[in-house]
C-alpha cells in the first residue's frame, strides 16, 4: 500500500508534465482574473466618492464596467482552459492505466477482481478531473484572491480585518481538523465501489448460470450488499463534511454581521467613510467566497488524491514485459519446435503442479498431452506461451529458452486454443482476424470452410460481419471453438496449441475439425493437442501421459496400451479396447 506522503501532490506532477503549457496559460490567467475581482470593489468606492462628492462619475463607472467585462472574459477562457485540461489529464491517465491492465503478468491477473480493475479505470480515472477543475487551482487562485482581499482590507481599515479574521479562524480549525480523515474515506469508499462493480461484473458474467441455478436472489443479495458498504463509506465521509459546511456558514455569516455592526458604528463616529465602508463590504465577499471556495476545492482534492492512490497500486504492479528479453536469438533450425526439459512448476502460493516434466515435440509432427483432469496438461501450455515462468528446468521453443526470447516474438510463431475459448463481443470478422488483422477475405472464408463453419456466413446477410454477441452468445460452444481455430489457423503459426480442441463438438463436427488439423500439419506445421477424448489423437507421431504433475510414460497408441496401464484404463473407459 502507498503511503500518505506518496500519495501527495507531488504525484500528481507525471500525469501533468504534458499540459504544463496550458497550465502555465491558466495560472497567469488565475492573477489576472485574481486582479480584476481585486480592483472592483476599489472602483465601486471611487464611484460612491464620486457621487458623494458630485463629481465625474461616468470616467469611474466606465472603469468599473471594463474590468467586469474583462474579469468574465478571461474567467471564461480560462475555465474552457481548465475543463479542457481536466479532460485531457483523464484521457491521459485512462491511457496510461488501460495500457498497464492489459499488459499485466498473468499472475496478477489471478490475485484481483475483474470489476475491480475496471473501477479503477472508470470512476477512479473520472475523480481526477476534479482535482485540476475544483482541486489545484481553484486552491491556487483562490488563495491569490484571498491574500490580496486581505491586504486591501488591512489598507481599508485595520481594526475591521482583525474582527473578520477572528471569525474566519475558527472555521480554518474546523476544516483542518476534519480534511486530515477526508482522503483516507475517498480511498476506502473508491474501494467499495470496486468490489460492488466486481460483484455486478461477477453476475453478469455468469447470468445465464446464475439464473439456471437458482441463485438470482442470492446474487442480487451479494451486490446489494457490497453497494451497502459502498453507501456506509459514503455516509462517513457525507457526515465529515456536514461539520465543515456548518463551520464555513458560521464563519461567513459571523463576519459579515460583525463587520455591519462594528462598521457601521465607525462609519457613525466618522473614523469610516460609507465608500471605504462599501468597498471593505466588497473585499469581504472576496474573501469570504474564495474561502468557501476553498474548503470545497479542499474536499475535492482530497478525493481526487484518495482516487490517484488506488490508481497508483494498478501502476506499480508487474507488467508482464518487465522481465522480457531485448534481444531476439535467431531459432535453432535442427532443434526440435519445442522441448521441455526437467520442467518444475508451482504457483505463488506454493502449490506443485508439474515436477522433473521433460517430453520432446519434433519439427512437422503431432504430439498428445493425456491424462486425468488435474494431470498438469493445460499448465504446459500456459508455460510455453509465457503467461508463467518455470520454477525449474526450461521450456525452449526452436532450441531457444523461452525466457531469452521477446514474448511478442515467441508468440508470433505460436497458436494457441484455449480449452474454453472466448469469443469477442463484435463481430464475426472482427473475431477471425485477431490474430492476423492483415488477412485477405478470401483466406478468412477458406479457414472458415476448413472447420465447417461456412454455415456462420451464409445463415446471415451480413456475411462476415454478422454480430457473435457479448462472449460469443449468439454461437454454440461448438461454434465459439472452431472459431478460435479458424482464427489460429488464418494465423499460420508453425507450432499449433490445441487445448481440448473437441470438447464442445458433436461426432459430425469432430471429424471436420480432425481433417482441418489433418490439413494444418500437412502445411509442416507441428501441434501439441491436450486430449480427454483419445479417439481424436490415436494417430498421433506421440503420446505424452501426464499423471500428478510428471510423465509417466510416451510413445505411440499402440505401444501405450501395451506399456501404460494409465493409458490403458483410459482408453477402456472410452470404449477404445
Amino acid at each position: 500500500m502507498l503511503t500518505r506522503s506518496d500519495t501527495g501532490l507531488r504525484r500528481l506532477w507525471p500525469y501533468l508534465r504534458e499540459h504544463r503549457g496550458t497550465l502555465v496559460v491558466v495560472a497567469v490567467l488565475s492573477v489576472v482574473t485574481a486582479a480584476t475581482s481585486l480592483a472592483q470593489p476599489l472602483l465601486v468606492g471611487r464611484v460612491i466618492a464620486a457621487v458623494q462628492s458630485s463629481g465625474a462619475v461616468l470616467p469611474a463607472a466606465g472603469v468599473l464596467v471594463a474590468v467586469l467585462l474583462a474579469g468574465a472574459l478571461v474567467g471564461a477562457l480560462q475555465s474552457f482552459l481548465l475543463q479542457r485540461t481536466a479532460e485531457g489529464l483523464v484521457l491521459s491517465t485512462r491511457r496510461t492505466l488501460v495500457d498497464r491492465v492489459l499488459r499485466l503478468a498473468v499472475p496478477e491477473y489471478d490475485a484481483r477482481r475483474t470489476g475491480d480493475l475496471i473501477s479503477r479505470i472508470g470512476s477512479d480515472t473520472t475523480l481526477l478531473r476534479a482535482v485540476v477543475t475544483s482541486g489545484l487551482f481553484e486552491i491556487a487562485s483562490s488563495v491569490v484572491v484571498v491574500l490580496g482581499a486581505a491586504v486591501a482590507m488591512a489598507l481599508v481599515d485595520p481594526v475591521l480585518l482583525g474582527v473578520t479574521l477572528l471569525a474566519v479562524a475558527a472555521g480554518v480549525v474546523v476544516i483542518g481538523a476534519a480534511s486530515r480523515r477526508l482522503r483516507a474515506l475517498s480511498t476506502l469508499s473508491q474501494a467499495r465501489v470496486g468490489e460492488m462493480t466486481a460483484a455486478v461484473e461477477r453476475a453478469l458474467t455468469a447470468v445465464r448460470t446464475i439464473r439456471a441455478s437458482g441463485a438470482t436472489d442470492r446474487e442480487i443479495d451479494g451486490v446489494v450488499g457490497a453497494a451497502t458498504a459502498a453507501y456506509t463509506v459514503g455516509v462517513r465521509s457525507a457526515r465529515l463534511q456536514a461539520v465543515v459546511s456548518p463551520a464555513v456558514t458560521i464563519a461567513t455569516q459571523g463576519s459579515f454581521i460583525a463587520v455591519l455592526g462594528i462598521g457601521g458604528a465607525r462609519v457613525a463616529a466618522g473614523e469610516l467613510t460609507v465608500g471605504e465602508l462599501v468597498s471593505f463590504v466588497l473585499y469581504l465577499f472576496l474573501l469570504v467566497l474564495p474561502f468557501a471556495r476553498l474548503t470545497q476545492a479542499w474536499t475535492q482534492l482530497q478525493t481526487g488524491l484518495g482516487a490517484l492512490a488506488r490508481i497508483e497500486e494498478v501502476a506499480a504492479l508487474r507488467a508482464e514485459w518487465a522481465d522480457d528479453a531485448v534481444k531476439r536469438p535467431a531459432a535453432v533450425d535442427v532443434a526440435p519446435a519445442l522441448e521441455l526439459r526437467d520442467v518444475d512448476f508451482s504457483y505463488a502460493d506454493g502449490t506443485a503442479v508439474l515436477e522433473g516434466v521433460g517430453f520432446t515435440v519434433p519439427r512437422g509432427t503431432r504430439t498428445a498431452l493425456v491424462g486425468p483432469s488435474g494431470a498438469g496438461k493445460s499448465t504446459v501450455f500456459a508455460l510455453v506461451e509465457r503467461f508463467y515462468d518455470v520454477t525449474g528446468g526450461a521450456v525452449l521453443v526452436d532450441g531457444v529458452d523461452v525466457r531469452d526470447q521477446p514474448r511478442d516474438a515467441l508468440r508470433a510463431r505460436l497458436g494457441y486454443v484455449e480449452q474454453e475459448s472466448p469469443a469477442l463481443a463484435g463481430t464475426l470478422r472482427e473475431n477471425l482476424v485477431l490474430a492476423a488483422p492483415g488477412a485477405p477475405e478470401a483466406d478468412q472464408l477458406a479457414v472458415l470452410a476448413a472447420v465447417n463453419l461456412s454455415g456462420l456466413v451464409e445463415r446471415s446477410p451480413l456475411g462476415l460481419d454478422a454480430p457473435v454477441g457479448e462472449g460469443g452468445v449468439l454461437l454454440s460452444g461448438g461454434e465459439r471453438q472452431r472459431l478460435a481455430i479458424a482464427r489460429t489457423l488464418l494465423a499460420e503459426p508453425s507450432l499449433m496449441l490445441l487445448d481440448e480442441p473437441t470438447a464442445s463438438l458433436d461426432a459430425r463436427n469432430e471429424q471436420a475439425l480432425k481433417e482441418a488439423i489433418d490439413v494444418a500439419a500437412a502445411a509442416d506445421r507441428t501441434l501439441l493437442i491436450v486430449a480427454h477424448r483419445l479417439s481424436t489423437v490415436v494417430d498421433c507421431d506421440q503420446i505424452v501421459v501426464l499423471d500428478g504433475g510428471r510423465v509417466v510414460a510416451r510413445g505411440t497408441h499402440e505401444e501405450l496400451l501395451a506399456t501404460s496401464p494409465l493409458y490403458a484404463e483410459l482408453a477402456r473407459s472410452q470404449l477404445l479396447l
